[in-house]
């Protein structure tokens, strides 16, 4: 039984504190001294990370990262909430960074700022964006930056296969990061189609489901009216790969095979798929289908 997935921004971030704050502050001597745990109601989620750090120029200051799965109308508010929280709690100067995971929709423009104006009275908070599809995806495995390696397919230049797999090769170098295999996976699939990509989806599929960032999308599909949100299209993902496997070794799939394979659940698609890469023929893999 897969134990449950970490992979919220405080277990990333943990990887490589010190390269997190220095990437997301672009201030090479900034150190990291300690991720603060949520001891207040609104810096609460596991994408929401305070970090305490510390300069020479600037002394002890906090990081407050928000990582957001799609930038909202709502975040400069809740941008200028958090901050203030943080500072009053800790007492620290706050340094606000908002990380947008993917792109929003084309009608929305991300801005860095709070502003409003009200009987006369200003309030204005700054933070810093970081919007990850404009971010170089070399700049992973150059600085190094660990906590991005998940990210590396929808980075500027991640998307090749190529690129996954170095990156995938980066996580299975080292026994911390195993459970990020799946979060990258998962990522991959927003660029890429190929049997890959399944085979690196169907080993941590139940720990997959534990990541927030899972979870928001599943959220996010149910309240477009996709009933089955993620799972289904994760469902016909998987049959779609299984399908484009059996084609490729074996030339044309008829149509009675695909009829079968829509009753088949996540777990059947992939055990399948195992049999699709093993056997030696259409009928061989027929007969499995059929027992």
């Amino acid at each position: 039984m897969p134990k449950a997935a970490d992979t919220g921004g405080k277990r990333l971030i943990s990887l490589a504190p010190d390269a997190w704050v220095k990437w997301v502050t672009q201030r090479p001597e900034v150190l990291a001294k300690e991720i603060l745990g949520s001891e207040f109601q609104w810096i609460s989620r596991e994408t929401d990370v305070l970090v305490k750090a510390y300069s020479t120029t600037h002394g002890d200051f906090l990081v407050l990262n928000e990582l957001q799965l799609r930038y909202t109308a709502k975040m400069p508010l809740r941008m200028r909430a958090y901050a203030a929280l943080a500072q009053e709690r800790y007492q620290l100067p706050t340094y606000p960074v908002l990380i947008n995971i993917l792109p929003p929709p084309a009608t929305l423009t991300v801005v860095n700022s709070y502003e409003q104006e009200f009987l006369g009275l200003h309030a204005i908070q700054d933070y810093r964006v970081i919007n990850l599809w404009e971010v170089d995806a070399e700049i992973v495995f150059g600085q190094p930056l660990p906590s991005l390696l998940p990210f590396v397919p929808i980075l500027r230049g991640g998307g090749e296969a190529s690129v996954v797999q170095r990156a995938l090769q980066v996580l299975r170098a080292d026994a911390q990061f195993n459970q990020l295999e799946s979060l990258l996976a998962f990522f991959a699939s927003f660029v890429l189609e190929t049997p890959l990509v399944q085979q690196i989806m169907r080993w941590d599929m139940a720990v997959l489901r534990e990541s927030p960032w899972y979870q928001e999308i599943l959220t996010e599909g149910k309240q477009l009216g996709l009933e089955q949100g993620l799972e289904q299209g994760v469902q016909q993902g998987a049959r779609r790969q299984l399908i484009r496997v059996l084609q490729r070794r074996f030339g044309e799939v008829p149509p009675s095979i695909a009829v079968r394979l829509e009753s088949e659940s996540v777990e059947q698609l992939e055990s399948l798929m195992d049999v699709a890469i093993a056997v030696n023929s259409l009928a061989e893999f027929m007969t499995v289908l059929s027992d």
